[in-house]
């Protein structure tokens, strides 16, 4: 048996009780013969507590100090679950993110991974213990000091460790019992996918499903680790994260493999707000300027739409769709440049929100976009942007009108199981 990585969130950990179950989860694993590294996430809505604590002591907290504060919720959990794991009569090192060896950039707050340097963790599985490591963060290469690597970068941290110690695979336990092809809040009748690819797993989180960070895919992809999302609440199979539908899992029948389905689910989004910028002077450069400024600020954006410039007055409007969190900034950019683009106006709309369609398939099926809209047009949903990639479409509509797209969406591709429905364990997702 080799190394096997897990990662446990912060519903996993709600509790004494909780981390007790986890607790024997990791150790079966031991016994089964496998040297078992775990990146754990805060207790329930811990962060969310440290965060609101900081928000009541300063309205602007510095980013350094932000990461000093944040990152204690995960060494609270990676020494409770050691303690838990010594009960069972197994011995468990517990490791920091920079213990780790986790090394990022200097970004405070969103930091990226740009090394994992192990050695503290392979010399304790040498020795036979079970690594417990506080995920969400590591320290920067340049300054040396505490970073974290955003929400959900637990994820991250256990993919990279499984990277750098050439793990099997990586176990994403959470509270539901694998992917679905739709959110089972919103969709009770979603179905559990048994498999699904590198690239329909980004596109999901990229376009706002839970179940995974969007940066861990993306590291599972370059380096080929295997993920295999489980819940820590049930004993059930799980859904793989895997190069493509004819990946054989550990302990499958040899050569068993998967049919690739046309569509592998539908996600959404209430996080993203759209700007427009009215009557920008349709010439070589502007919509550049636009953008470099958004970039300058650190914003990532989303859809982009241009519309036709009108004849009569050589003007255009420029629609895109970034992150709410960032609105503001953006606006506060953008309005900077008012008197040197020559812009109109700026409007700000975060009662929005994004449905996206997905699935390789869709590549050699066509009439795929026409049910999507004939779907979304039938529960009475206008919609307001439109942008598609080979293996995703996605629109914009009424925040309040989400559910509603979603569930329509999914029964027009006939995606309700039959059989059971989805169970939530948890309350987050993660």
């Amino acid at each position: 048996m080799g190394i096997v990585v897990q990662k446990y969130g912060g519903s996993s950990l709600a509790d004494a009780a909780a981390i007790k179950r986890v607790a024997r989860r990791i150790v079966e694993s031991k016994r089964a013969g496998h040297d078992v590294v775990v990146a754990v996430s805060a207790m329930g809505d811990s962060t969310d507590e440290l965060l609101d604590l900081a928000n009541e002591v300063s309205p602007l907290p510095p980013a350094r100090e932000m990461d000093m504060l944040l990152t204690a919720g995960e060494r609270i959990s990676m020494a409770l679950v050691a303690m838990a794991i010594s009960d069972l009569g197994f011995t468990a090192r517990s490791f920091t993110g920079s213990q780790a060896g986790v090394i990022t950039d200097s970004v405070h707050g969103k930091a990226k991974i740009i090394d994992v340097t192990p050695g503290r963790i392979s010399s304790a599985l040498e020795d036979g213990h079970i690594v417990i490591v506080a995920g969400f963060q590591g320290v920067s290469q340049d300054t040396k000091e505490i970073t974290t690597l955003g929400r959900g970068g637990t994820d991250t941290t256990a993919v990279a460790l499984a990277a750098a110690l050439e793990a099997d695979y990586c176990e994403i336990y959470t509270d539901v019992d694998g992917v679905f092809t739709a959110d089972p809040r919103i969709v009770p009748t979603a179905r559990k996918l048994d498999r699904v690819s590198y690239e329909e797993m980004l596109e999901l989180a990229a376009c706002g499903a839970k179940i995974l960070h969007l940066r861990c895919v993306e590291y599972a992809r370059r380096y080929d680790i295997p993920i295999h999302v489980r819940s820590s609440f049930s004993h059930l199979e799980g859904t793989w994260v895997v190069p493509d539908p004819s990946f054989t899992a550990p302990d499958s029948p040899e050569g068993e493999t998967m049919e690739q389905a046309i569509i592998a689910g539908v996600a959404h989004d209430r996080s993203e707000a759209k700007i427009t910028v009215v009557g920008v002077p349709d010439k070589v450069g502007e919509a550049a300027r636009i953008f470099e400024a958004l970039a300058d600020a650190q914003i990532n954006l989303d859809m982009i739409v241009q519309n036709i410039s009108a004849a009569a007055t050589s003007l255009t409007d420029i629609s895109f769709t970034l992150p709410r969190a960032d609105g503001q900034t953006a606006m506060k950019a953008l309005a900077a440049l008012r008197d040197e683009v020559g812009f109109a106006s700026l409007l700000y709309d975060d009662k929005i929100g994004k449905i996206s369609l997905i699935g390789a398939g869709m590549r050699s099926h066509p009439g795929v976009s026409a049910k999507f809209f004939s779907a979304i047009a039938a529960a009475g949903v206008n919609i307001q942007m439109i942008s598609t990639s080979e293996i995703r479409i996605s629109v914009i509509v009424d925040e309040g009108l989400v559910d509603a797209a979603v569930a329509a969406a999914h029964t027009a591709f006939d995606l309700d199981a039959t059989e059971v429905e989805a169970v939530v364990y948890g309350g987050t997702g993660r």
